[in-house]
């Protein structure tokens, strides 16, 4: 009798485990919207437009943006003319489309509702990540470099509104990656890949202030803020976040991820960090400005690195192109 009620304790143990595995689930998958067949080649960044509960996806080798109704989950529009889409701004006040093409070289603006062509920014191949200013409207890209047999690239600055370029920072370097931007102050950060660095810019001056190194890992691609903390995650290639106080501009911690890394976000309210990398999704927890602790790996698949969360929609968007017999999709996962 002892034996039994052994057994059945070490039993219903297992069952309590797997329950709380299952309730501590940071995020579940919902939804998947599939794509055509024709729909190939690796994704890069989305952009949303929360009120109209549209996402705009990038499949670079399928020359368009993607737009999804999330109500339906169906694809809504094709947007055609764009050599190589990297990243998406959506303006709710003037219903504007922004994306960068990096075959032409330019920003590319779009009637919110026509989806029809408004005007173009000219700016150097390979124009790419974005980071934007909600308080001035402007929009931040880094272009040039190694596509254009350049050992520098450029930051450029566009007013959003009046639909123009502003000015052109020269930074060191011929590969610039993710970006983040202050709220409070008027410093931004950027991943510069080619010198294994973060370079630091006022943008009120428009120059570099400072540079980091990154020694924690190498290839650094993906970027952010926790700004009230003054923590700055920084996703390296080489499996790794290195964690930097952008107090001091040291590094203080670091932590592994699963290989591949191209999106990263940091969310304030829940205190996680997301990871999205090849083939799974990786979710820390912060308990501490230096504390990080694995909350789960979330299988996606291959090359399924491109990521938007939406706090105001509790959803975690993954991208995963197309592979062998498999179609391209998206991922929609609700955040518990």
């Amino acid at each position: 009798m002892k034996k039994r009620y052994v057994v059945l304790v070490a039993i219903l143990g297992i069952f309590v485990d797997q329950a709380r595995c299952q309730r501590a689930a940071p995020i579940k998958l919902r939804q998947t919207y599939e794509l055509p067949a024709e729909v190939k080649g690796n994704f890069d960044h989305f952009g949303i437009d929360v009120k109209g509960r549209r996402l705009f996806a990038t499949p670079e080798g399928y020359h368009a943006v993607i737009v999804f109704d999330l109500k339906t989950g169906k694809l809504l529009h094709k947007i055609d003319g764009i050599g190589k889409p990297h990243a998406v701004l959506y303006r709710e006040d003037l219903n504007r489309i922004y994306v960068t093409d990096g075959d032409a070289g330019d920003l590319k603006i779009f009637d919110g509702t026509t989806y029809k062509l408004l005007s173009s920014v000219k700016l150097l191949e390979d124009a790419d990540s974005i980071g934007y200013d909600p308080a001035t409207k402007y929009l931040y890209i880094d272009n040039g470099g190694g596509d254009v047999h350049q050992t520098y690239s450029m930051l450029s600055v566009i007013d959003t509104t009046a639909e123009k370029k502003l000015a052109d920072l020269k930074i060191d370097g011929e590969t610039l990656e993710a970006m983040s931007l202050e709220k409070s102050t008027p410093r931004m950060y950027v991943n510069n890949r080619a010198k294994n660095q973060v370079s630091v810019v006022d943008r009120e001056k428009r120059e570099l202030v400072a540079s980091w190194p990154v020694t924690l890992c190498k290839n650094n691609v993906a970027m952010a803020l926790d700004e009230a903390n003054h923590r700055l995650f920084v996703a390296c290639r080489t499996s790794q976040i290195a964690v930097l106080d952008t107090q001091t501009g040291k590094e203080v911690t670091s932590f592994p991820i699963t290989k591949g890394v191209d999106d990263i976000t940091y969310d304030g309210a829940t205190k996680r960090v997301y990871a999205a990398c090849d083939g799974a999704v990786d979710i820390y927890e912060q308990s501490g400005p230096d504390s990080y602790k694995l909350l789960a790996n979330i299988p996606t698949g291959p090359m399924g690195r491109t990521a938007r969360l939406v706090p105001e929609l509790k959803r975690y968007f993954v991208a995963v192109p197309q592979h062998d017999t498999t179609s391209a999709k998206v991922l929609v996962f609700e955040v518990l």
